[in-house]
C-alpha cells in the first residue's frame, strides 16, 4: 500500500482509511487516501501551490496543479480544524501566473477571502489568518483568480476543510474510517492521458463538461467499506456539472447536513441534487450486506434544464464531454469487513433559528443572463474595482435571484451563509437539501429564488457570482461591500 501524506493539522498520527481503483481483473488495488486528522489549532502551516505529476488511480499519472506542504498531490490538502481555532497559513504560489486561495462557505475578514484582486504572484506568498467562527460542516477551499478560477480549479486546485464543533460530537456520527469526505469533480483526457481544458464558443456559454469522474483527484475510485454506516462529506467541486447523487440500489440515503453544517433535522432521501460548490451530508448504511458487495455512488440522468440541449446538438466541442443530466458513475464502495452492528437511534439536532422575512430590512434583485457570449448580473459583467451594491453591516437583508437565461446558475454568496426561502417558477419549491443554512443555491432558468441573510460578521468587500466557473471568469460576479 502507498501511502501520500495529505496536510496533518495533528501532533499525533492520524488513521488512514484507502481510496482505491479497480483493476481490469476486478480486484481492488490502493492507489491514494484521505487525510483522518483530527482537531488541531491549524496555526503557522505553510500550503504551496505547485504543478507536478501524481497518480491518478490505475496505475495511471498525469499533470495537476494542487495545493499542499510539498508532495504533489492529485488533490489539494485536506484542512481540519475546530470552531473557534485560529488559522494561520503561509500560502506560496509556485505556479508560472497569479493565484489565491477563497475559503469556501466561511466566514472570514476581507483580507482572507481570497478576492482575485488579492492574488498574488508566482514566486511571492500571501498570509492567511482569521478564527474559525463557523458550525461544524463541510466546507472547501479553492483557487480563486480573475479569468482563471475554471482551470486551476479542474486541474486540482480545491481541498477540503472540515470544522468540528461539540454540537457535531455529542451525535456520535461515524468517523475515522467510516467518515469518507468526497470532492467531485469531471474531466475529459488527452490521448497520453492528460487533463484537456480548453472551452470552445459553446462552452463558454453552457461551461466545461467532462466526461471521466474523479474523486479525490483519483479517476473513477473505488472505497472499501465496512458492513456498517457511514458518512459521506460531498462537495460538488466540477466546473459545471450538476449531480443527482444516489445509490445504485436505490436505497434510501439520509440527509443530515448541506453547505452551512447539520440541518434542522434529517431526512430521507433517494437523491440530492448538487450544483457545483454545493456540499451535502449523507449516511449510508452498508448494513446487512456481505464481503464482496459493491454499492455505486450515481450520478442519476435527468432532462437539462433550459437551451443546453440544444447547444449541444450545434456540435462543436460539446461532443467533448458527457451530456449535462447523462448518468454518471461517481464512486464504489465495496464492503470488505463483514461487523455485526446495528446504527444507534439519531439524537437530536441542534436547532436553527429560521429568518423570518419581517426581519429583512430590505430586499434586492439580481438578474442573471447569458446571451451572445456574455454573462451578467443586472445587465452588467464584472469589474475588479467597482463596488455593485452597499449593505449595511448588521442588516438583514432579502436577496432575489432571477434566471433570465437559458442555462443553470450555480449562485454563491462570499462572507455569509443565507437560508432559501422559496423557490417560484421551473421547479416550484424549496427541496429538503436547501434547509438550513446555505451558501450557494442552484437558480434553474426561468426561476427565482428568494434566499435571507444577516449581515454581522465582517466589513469589508466581498462578491456573490455563478459558481459555473466559466460563467464566473467571463464576467458573471458582483462586489458587495457590507460598510
Amino acid at each position: 500500500m502507498r501511502r501520500r501524506e495529505f496536510l496533518q493539522l495533528t501532533a499525533a498520527a492520524a488513521p488512514l482509511a484507502a481510496l482505491t481503483t479497480i483493476r481490469g481483473d476486478s480486484t481492488a488495488a490502493p492507489t491514494a487516501e484521505l487525510s483522518r486528522a483530527t482537531a488541531s489549532r491549524p496555526d503557522q502551516q505553510r500550503l504551496v501551490a505547485m504543478i507536478g505529476r501524481a497518480e491518478i488511480g490505475q496505475g495511471q499519472h498525469a499533470e495537476v496543479w494542487t495545493v499542499s506542504d510539498g508532495a504533489i498531490q492529485p488533490i489539494a490538502s485536506t484542512i481540519r480544524t475546530r470552531t473557534g481555532d485560529t488559522v494561520e497559513i503561509e500560502f506560496e504560489n509556485a505556479l508560472t501566473e497569479p493565484t489565491i486561495l477563497h475559503w469556501h462557505g466561511l466566514h472570514v475578514p476581507e483580507a482572507a477571502d481570497g478576492h482575485p484582486r488579492l492574488a498574488i504572484d508566482p514566486g511571492t506568498t500571501y498570509r492567511y489568518r482569521f478564527p474559525v467562527s463557523n458550525r461544524a460542516g463541510t466546507y472547501w477551499y479553492h483557487a480563486h483568480p480573475h479569468r482563471r478560477t475554471a482551470e486551476q480549479v479542474y486541474r486540482g486546485m480545491a481541498g477540503l476543510f472540515l470544522v468540528a464543533d461539540a454540537d457535531e460530537d455529542a451525535l456520535g456520527l461515524p468517523a475515522g474510517e467510516r467518515e469518507i469526505p468526497l470532492i467531485l469533480q469531471d474531466r475529459r483526457m488527452t490521448a497520453e492521458g492528460e487533463f484537456a481544458f480548453g472551452p470552445v464558443m459553446h462552452e463558454r456559454m453552457e461551461g466545461f463538461l467532462g466526461d471521466t469522474t474523479f474523486g479525490n483527484g483519483i479517476r473513477q475510485p473505488v472505497m472499501n467499506v465496512d458492513s456498517a454506516l457511514h458518512r459521506l462529506r460531498v462537495v460538488n467541486a466540477t466546473g459545471a456539472r450538476i449531480y443527482r447523487v444516489a445509490l445504485s440500489t436505490e436505497a434510501p440515503m439520509t440527509l443530515i447536513g448541506g453547505d452551512g453544517g447539520l440541518l434542522p433535522t434529517p431526512v430521507s432521501v433517494d437523491h440530492v441534487d448538487l450544483g457545483t460548490g454545493e456540499r451535502v451530508d449523507l449516511l449510508v448504511d452498508f448494513s446487512g450486506l456481505s464481503v464482496g458487495s459493491r454499492v455505486m455512488l450515481r450520478s442519476l440522468p435527468f432532462e437539462a434544464p433550459g437551451g443546453m440541449g440544444r447547444m449541444r446538438g450545434m456540435g462543436g466541442g460539446m461532443a467533448g464531454g458527457a451530456a449535462q443530466g447523462a448518468a454518471l458513475d461517481l464512486a464504489e464502495f465495496v464492503v470488505t469487513r463483514e461487523v455485526q452492528e446495528r446504527p444507534s437511534a439519531m439524537k437530536r439536532f441542534p436547532a436553527i433559528r429560521p429568518l423570518e422575512r419581517a426581519e429583512a430590512d430590505r430586499g434586492r434583485e439580481f438578474r442573471f443572463m447569458s446571451a451572445m457570449m456574455r454573462h451578467t448580473i443586472n445587465g452588467r459583467a464584472f469589474e475588479m474595482d467597482r463596488t455593485d451594491i452597499e449593505v449595511p453591516f448588521g442588516s438583514t437583508e432579502i436577496w432575489r435571484f432571477v434566471n433570465d437565461s437559458e442555462f443553470p446558475h450555480p449562485v454563491h454568496v462570499h462572507e455569509v451563509q443565507f437560508q432559501v426561502l422559496t423557490r417560484q417558477g421551473g421547479r416550484n419549491q424549496r427541496f429538503p437539501w436547501e434547509a438550513g443554512w446555505k451558501d450557494t443555491v442552484l437558480v434553474f432558468p426561468g426561476e427565482a429564488v428568494e434566499v435571507i441573510a444577516r449581515f454581522d460578521r465582517h466589513r469589508g468587500r466581498y462578491l456573490m457570482h455563478c459558481h459555473n466557473l466559466v460563467h464566473e471568469d467571463l464576467g458573471m460576479m458582483a462586489n458587495f461591500s457590507i460598510v
